[in-house]
């Protein structure tokens, strides 16, 4: 008899303990399985960019204005966006391609202009880099002292000469013997 006690008891407890599953199944349940789809908005693929940018991580950023570009088409926000961060990531060649678009799809967007002009600095083509952020600046209406900021590093690296006499030394040479001279500087 106390075995037949026993094997009631654990039965009851199995249903108990099975009883206690099938609510979790339903909706609004502590199931241990994922959620499926809340039905809530969804943050953009461009603002998930953008913070991830600011949190320098430019891999998952690119991803995420990628994302952005599939939902919503390629924007000259998602194209600006996309050159960024390719021109964070080290990739000129790509991050000059896809400014030029954003470029192109809205020739008054002023941060593609100047991120625009920031590939080229890098890339070494200073004049154009110029002339480009000359153009952004004209379109922000001088707001922006990143933009002036760029200007001016841009004019200052084409104006300055590669010789610069004012870091000239004042050397002396010496005569060592038959033909041969020592080049000295003065203190």
């Amino acid at each position: 008899m106390q075995a037949r006690a026993r094997a009631a008891l654990g039965a009851l407890v199995l249903a108990g303990a099975l009883g206690g599953c099938a609510g979790a199944v339903g909706p609004g349940g502590d199931s241990p399985f994922a959620p499926g789809a809340s039905g809530g908005d969804a943050v953009d693929g461009l603002t998930v960019g953008h913070r991830l940018m600011a949190a320098g991580e430019y891999e998952l950023a690119l991803k995420a204005y990628y994302r952005a570009a599939a939902e919503e088409g390629a924007t000259v926000d998602v194209l600006s966006a996309i050159g960024s961060a390719n021109l964070k990531l080290g990739r000129l060649g790509t991050a000059e391609r896809v400014l030029r678009r954003a470029t192109e799809a809205d020739d008054r967007f002023v941060p593609a202009w100047n991120n625009l002009g920031v590939v080229l600095m890098e890339k070494g083509e200073v004049a154009e880099a110029r002339r480009i952020f000359q153009l952004a600046y004209a379109l922000d209406s001088g707001q922006s002292d990143a933009i002036r900021e760029n200007l001016r590093r841009a004019i200052a690296k084409l104006d300055k000469p590669r010789y610069d006499p004012t870091q000239e030394e004042d050397y002396a040479l010496v005569r060592r013997g038959a033909g041969s001279y020592l080049l000295l500087t003065r203190d």
